[in-house]
């Protein structure tokens, strides 16, 4: 069964600190999605128990239908659901045809009470979300 790359996971700025042997631990957890242009990824108000990270293809981002980004190879989606279990917070629909890699949250929640940097790390990038939310008011 193919698994992401140690060098992808650790192009993820929440798993950049990551060792090489870490990052070759948590890829073992990834597990291949593929999705047909068009088709949510995730869907806004949904339930989300997994993160996601774009191998190939395309995405469009939005929340309350307008667009606020794209997604590209290597991009990340879906850290919320890492943490809380509830609704997604956006839709995410594939523009092309699209390969991702899904961690599931039972997977993340062991690998990372070992690990405190994800944690953190995980902390930073919410901040930012939330910021960024707030400016689009």
């Amino acid at each position: 069964m193919a698994k992401p790359s140690a060098d992808l996971i650790r192009g993820i700025p929440l798993f950049s600190d990551l060792s090489e042997s870490d990052a070759e631990q948590l890829a073992s957890d990834f597990v291949e999605r593929k999705f047909a242009a068009g088709q949510a990824i995730a869907t806004e108000g949904e339930g989300g128990l997994n993160f996601f990270v774009v191998d190939s293809g395309e995405a469009t981002v939005s929340v309350g239908g307008r667009e606020v980004a794209k997604l590209t190879a290597g991009d990340p989606f879906g850290e919320i659901a890492l943490v809380d279990k509830s609704a997604r917070s956006a839709t995410v629909t594939a523009d092309t045809d699209m390969r991702v890699w899904g961690l599931p949250i039972w997977s993340f929640r062991p690998f990372v009470e070992t690990r405190p940097v994800v944690l953190w790390k995980l902390l930073e990038i919410l901040a930012d979300r939330l910021r960024t939310a707030q400016a689009r008011g």
